[in-house]
């Protein structure tokens, strides 16, 4: 794996809904080894590009590629077996399941194994392997037969991370992780992030400011769908038209 190298791109993307532009000629690129994070106030098209980029929606132009890969056309499902992964602002498991079972599913997933009829899917030693795998690098090994429901809110966050990673991808799409975390969670998941983007591009959507400076090697900040600034931390922090628009001035 080399650090560096551009595992997704995003080439002038737009989205119109009649007359409402939502994200407006953007452009980016996430390497691996690093976390790249997009900041903007609420309706500055974040939500909207993320989706684009993982499949959901389609734009009205522009392009996507994955792994070298024109994706445009491509769907969310094949866009996630070719190696994207993607969390939600809203917690998506199974709150019934255990933490296991989540994380079973999600590696069942990318390994459905149709031809193999005569065995049971949760007894594929791929599927349970990978699961195993996903919630030890998030810290929920010692909580595999917990119920999903009865986890913690930060907990739940890491429970959606190793579906994610259950699901062996190379990018990670992460929309607002950190939501309504304690301090100490917030701390937890930064840890986790630091220790993921060795193996991945992640693309970070978040509105914790002081966790987004920490965390991120580049920043992309949106306004009204467009990119108004990108860079460095340090670059973004000093630019002029990033603390009118977003940073109020400071």
């Amino acid at each position: 794996m080399n650090a560096g190298q551009v595992l997704l791109r995003g080439r002038d993307i737009t989205r119109r809904w009649g007359g409402l532009v939502a994200v407006d000629g953007v452009s980016l690129e996430l390497e691996r080894g690093t976390v790249h994070a997009v900041i903007g106030i609420n309706g500055a098209g974040k939500s909207t590009l993320i989706n684009i980029l993982s499949g959901e929606i389609p734009p009205s132009g522009g392009q996507v590629e994955l792994l070298g890969h024109d994706v445009t056309a491509w769907t969310q499902p094949r866009r996630a077996r070719a190696g994207l992964g993607r969390s939600y602002q809203r917690n998506t498991i199974f709150p019934g399941f255990t933490v296991f079972e989540n994380c079973r599913l999600a590696a069942q997933s990318r390994r459905p194994r149709p031809w193999a009829w005569w065995q049971r899917a949760d007894r594929c030693p791929l599927s349970r392997a990978a699961a195993q795998e996903a919630a030890a690098r998030v810290g929920l090994d010692g909580l595999l037969d917990r119920p999903a429901g009865l986890l913690s809110h930060g907990q739940k966050r890491q429970l959606e991370i190793a579906m994610c990673l259950a699901t062996a991808p190379q990018v990670l799409l992460l929309d607002e992780p950190l939501a309504g975390m304690g301090a100490e969670e917030t701390e937890r998941m930064l840890a986790l992030l630091a220790e993921l983007k060795a193996g991945h591009a992640i693309l970070l959507v978040e509105h914790d400011m002081d966790a987004v400076f920490r965390i991120a090697d580049r920043i992309t900040v949106m306004v009204n769908g467009a990119v108004i600034a990108s860079g460095s931390p340090a670059e973004v922090r000093a630019s002029p038209e990033v603390q009118a628009a977003y940073l109020g001035g400071h």
